[in-house]
């Protein structure tokens, strides 16, 4: 799409601009693809028609209608990520599968790391933790430089050294560090959210508690504030993990303190990257976080998303997995210094 004033995509002084940046974006992706083989993943494609693009709050799918040559029809959407299919085939038998997977955002605002339209680059093991799929991220970010010969990631005027060690950061530690907040005593012993103590340690810390912010509004507003620019500060890749439940809801609980679940995102140059999760792989638990997170959508949009049966009964066979879910683009953008995210695109 073109904007007012701009010329289109496919003016060849534009294309001619973009094009270093395009042919970097297949060297990436062809190195990728050699780090997957290495470490034996099947590549795959998954079907972006779905009954369900994905079921949290803040994703919208787009809606189609599928025509029986009747003219009955089955509404479907195009996925939001190819999460619910890559599952189905674990459950299949499949043990580690990858996918440069076309991906639909709606109520997607446009900006230089946001597109209706991208790649998400998915990627599950069987019999992994998310360390591992953490651990994997990491490795192909260094793929990634070392097709450019790249030094350093790179963003509006940040950057990270190619060879700096990654930080770990727990959200709970990260939270004491730099938003002054207790944020396991905002949760109750079954990991659900305390919302009227998370506003208390709001106001505290100096942020404002609007009363009809909810407990992730809450959160999301902590996070922005005071995590994200402190992490943007770091001159290391940082994984940002443990997040608390109420912001996990395809994460299984850690064994140690069922407060956080096993997700993990990576964030460099203060760009969130990857994020990733221990799956849960409980049909019960899934169902119950699925169905409260589109009551909540349907609160704030007036609508909600549909459940994807099959979806409940695969993690029933499903085994115990890590799945990570990396921007593809931004990957590019940070390897090779692009400040747009449509200068990384063939076609927009």
């Amino acid at each position: 799409m073109t904007g007012p004033g701009e010329t289109p995509w496919w003016d060849r002084d534009r294309h001619t601009d973009r094009r270093g940046f395009l042919i970097a974006r297949n060297t990436i992706k062809q190195a990728l693809r050699g780090w997957f083989a290495c470490h034996e993943f099947t590549e795959v494609e998954c079907a972006q028609l779905q009954v369900s693009p994905g079921n949290e709050v803040h994703l919208h799918g787009y809606e189609t209608r599928r025509l029986a040559p009747d003219g009955s029809g089955q509404t479907l959407y195009l996925h939001t990520s190819p999460e619910f299919a890559c599952k189905k085939l674990l459950a299949a038998g499949e043990t580690r599968i990858f996918d440069f997977a076309r991906v639909f955002r709606n109520r997607e605002a446009d900006s230089p790391l946001h597109a209706h339209e991208f790649t998400m680059l998915e990627w599950y093991r069987t019999g992994a933790g998310w360390r591992i799929g953490a651990d994997d991220a990491l490795a192909l970010m260094a793929a990634s430089a070392d097709a450019l010969e790249a030094t350093h990631w790179r963003w509006q005027g940040r950057s990270v050294a190619v060879d700096a060690a990654p930080v770990w950061i727990s959200l709970a530690e990260a939270f004491d560090t730099w938003a002054g907040i207790d944020l396991a005593g905002c949760l109750t012993p079954d990991g659900r959210g305390d919302r009227d103590a998370f506003a208390l340690a709001i106001a505290r810390a100096g942020l404002a508690a609007p009363a009809e912010a909810t407990w992730g509004d809450l959160f999301t507003d902590a996070l922005v504030a005071r995590v994200e620019p402190a992490l943007a500060a770091i001159e290391a890749p940082v994984v940002l993990h443990d997040y608390p439940r109420p912001e996990a809801a395809l994460a299984r609980a850690c064994q140690g303190d069922p407060r956080f679940a096993e997700r993990f995102e990576l964030y460099v140059c203060g760009v969130e990257l990857a994020n990733g999760f221990g799956e849960l792989i409980d049909p019960v638990e899934q169902r119950a976080r699925f169905e409260a997170a589109m009551a909540e959508q349907a609160r704030l949009f007036g609508s909600a998303l549909p459940l994807d049966e099959d979806l409940l009964s695969a993690l029933a066979l499903m085994p115990d997995a890590s799945g990570v879910a990396l921007g593809f683009e931004r990957l590019v953008m940070l390897t090779t210094g692009a400040r747009h995210i449509d200068q990384v695109r063939w076609t927009l």
